[in-house]
């Protein structure tokens, strides 16, 4: 957990859960959390709890549940009006270009493939991305970019990123040669800053990323 009070409850999801239920079947975050309170509150019966936002499987990071019916559509309203500021943190193969910049591209989301096509001009059916990046950290085989959503789109970090050359490591749906051991890919939700539904004040919270060789030389 990275933070807790009554309305609001923050983890720092590990690549390869789910936030919420799908078509695997698979024990989704959500339902741990909703354990996890029903245990530490000692609540008897049905434990509510609100999915504000997700992250991709294969990604890590910060996922912020609402605790009551109270703050969930004002959760909701704050991530649908992009005034929840997101900061992620993507280990990519390539340098890029220049050191920071700004992308711009019109996503086009295949369903049957799950994955978005980034275009420079705008196509049938296409949405807006926008995000920008600047690179913080050289490593031995990789470099680390610290990137900005100003949308929020399918795969539009990893889209954006392998469409400029920057492959994610271990993203094999984009362009990566090989994928991690653990099926996870190196995208990290690093930081958040939102308002509180309801206290009203700013909180700003970092998750550390996994545990790996990698991620471990980037701290």
């Amino acid at each position: 957990m990275l933070y807790e009070d009554n309305h609001v409850i923050v983890v720092n999801k590990r690549p390869g859960d789910i936030v919420q239920g799908d078509k695997t079947g698979d024990k989704p975050l959500s339902d741990v959390v909703k354990e996890y309170i029903a245990e530490k509150y000692n609540k008897p019966g049905a434990v509510f709890l609100g999915v504000v936002h997700r992250l991709d499987r294969p990604t890590s990071g910060i996922i912020v549940f609402a605790r009551t019916s109270k703050a969930l559509p004002r959760l909701n309203t704050l991530f649908a009006n992009k005034e929840a500021k997101k900061t992620y943190w993507a280990v990519v193969k390539n340098a890029p270009n220049k050191k920071q910049d700004t992308l711009v591209h019109w996503l086009k989301r295949n369903p049957k493939q799950n994955k978005s096509y980034a275009h420079i001009n705008e196509v049938t059916d296409s949405k807006k991305a926008i995000l920008d990046y600047k690179q913080i950290k050289k490593l031995d085989n990789y470099y680390v970019l610290e990137i900005d959503l100003q949308t929020g789109r399918h795969h539009q970090i990893r889209s954006q990123l392998s469409s400029i050359g920057c492959i994610i490591k271990g993203d094999l749906k984009y362009g990566a040669n090989r994928s991690n051991k653990d099926g996870s890919i190196h995208l990290h939700a690093r930081k958040l800053t939102f308002v509180h539904p309801v206290k009203k004040e700013t909180i700003t919270i970092i998750a550390p990323p996994p545990k790996d060789p990698v991620w471990d030389s980037c701290n």
